[in-house]
């Protein structure tokens, strides 16, 4: 039997891109892991979750176990409605799908918007997950640099122009990450933000936002884009998974009826309902705003120990970006393949992600890494860029 004459033309070109997950190193024991865009583990709530897995099955005894899964299922949208509206942003039950985290949701939009002719455009650098999802659909990518106010949408307008002018395809979808961006760790400015919706309108694409880390300002954070989007095309994806668990999987997608109608007949009934019965129980008896001042408190004070200790430990010729919130500082070595870094980095006893696995041309990542402050404790912190300060030496 020759298997691969089973598979369609398209999961053919699919699966001749890198394998998902390539860019997570293997990390040794004991390994300082300022590579893990984790919650730091301290600020899971287990205790919590716990009481709210034993709170739903002695109320609900098997019922939350079956196909259809609690009634508390629907109350977790209710809260999700509800705290997307205390953030500007007004949809209705049509407009919103749970999902099972945010990728689920970016690849849901994916497969109801994409085909091999579809444009997208995409930050450079950008979510590497992100990538790996739209490599599935389509190989038709426009890349944008961003620097520290965000994508830059002057060069995104000069690019829609002279495609435009040249009778080129524009693009169908935009993704970016605004808010405490993933991997820079920049925030788009609030004239780019008006900016990129105007050019949206104009060349006719949608904005696909991913608000994955928009909670976690360290001071304010800026309106999502599609809480000042007037004319529909800002799709917003959201998650649980930096504020309350990852492992839970709980994310939605919010947008026009006809979209989230679309990646509903896709997505059929692959829920994690016993997590969202759960999900929606420990919000019933959680103070979130104050878990959130807890979340930001302690990220933020993470972030300056990270920063405070890269201004001891590393040369001059090393720059960065000083994030206001999320999870990450972006750094640029100049002259160095921090590719080649990592494997010595890993043996001194230190991890981070080269930077070549957030752009689609790798090489334009070759001088950059992602460190990340939110899961290594403040001693290893300091402990692991003192060791990167010195192979850098």
């Amino acid at each position: 039997m020759i298997v691969d004459s089973f598979f369609p033309r398209k999961i053919k070109a699919a699966l001749k891109n890198e394998p998902p997950g390539m860019w997570m190193p293997n990390l040794p024991d004991k390994c300082i892991r300022l590579s893990s865009g984790y919650p730091a583990p301290a600020l899971i709530p287990t205790e919590e979750l716990k009481a709210a897995v034993v709170n739903l099955l002695e109320e609900e005894h098997d019922l939350p176990l079956h196909y259809l899964g609690s009634p508390k299922i629907a109350k977790l949208k209710e809260k999700i409605l509800k705290k997307l509206a205390e953030r500007d942003i007004h949809v209705s039950g049509e407009e919103l799908l749970m999902t099972s985290g945010a990728c689920q949701a970016i690849d849901l939009i994916a497969r109801v918007l994409l085909d091999d002719e579809t444009f997208v455009i995409v930050e450079s650098p950008t979510y590497m997950e992100a990538l790996e999802i739209f490599k599935n659909y389509t190989q038709r990518f426009i890349s944008i640099p961003i620097d520290q106010h965000g994508l830059q949408t002057d060069q995104l307008e000069r690019v829609l122009e002279e495609r435009r002018g040249k009778g080129l395809a524009l693009p169908r979808l935009l993704y970016t990450i605004p808010t405490f961006h993933n991997p820079t760790g920049t925030t788009m400015s609030a004239e780019r933000r008006q900016h990129v919706l105007d050019l949206a309108v104009k060349y006719n694409f949608l904005i696909l936002e991913d608000d994955a880390y928009g909670e976690l300002g360290f001071e304010k954070s800026p309106l999502p884009l599609k809480a000042i989007d007037n004319d529909g095309p800002v799709i917003h994806i959201g998650s649980l998974s930096k504020t309350v668990a990852p492992g839970m999987r709980i994310g939605w997608v919010a947008g026009a009826r006809e979209f989230i109608t679309a990646c509903s007949w896709f997505k059929k009934d692959l829920n994690p309902s016993f997590t969202q019965a759960t999900m929606a129980v420990f919000l019933d008896k959680t103070n979130y705003e104050e878990r959130l001042k807890l979340l930001r408190n302690t990220y933020h004070d993470k972030c300056d120990v990270l920063i405070s200790a890269m201004e001891k430990f590393l040369p001059e010729y090393v720059s960065w970006f000083v994030p206001k919130g999320g999870y990450f500082v972006w750094i640029k070595i100049r002259g160095v393949d921090t590719s080649l870094l990592l494997n010595r980095a890993l043996s001194a006893g230190v991890s981070f992600v080269p930077g070549k696995h957030f752009f689609l041309n790798q090489k334009h990542g070759n001088e950059y890494l992602r460190l990340s402050f939110s899961y290594a404790d403040k001693n290893d912190i300091v402990k692991g860029i003192r060791i990167l300060g010195n192979l850098l030496m």
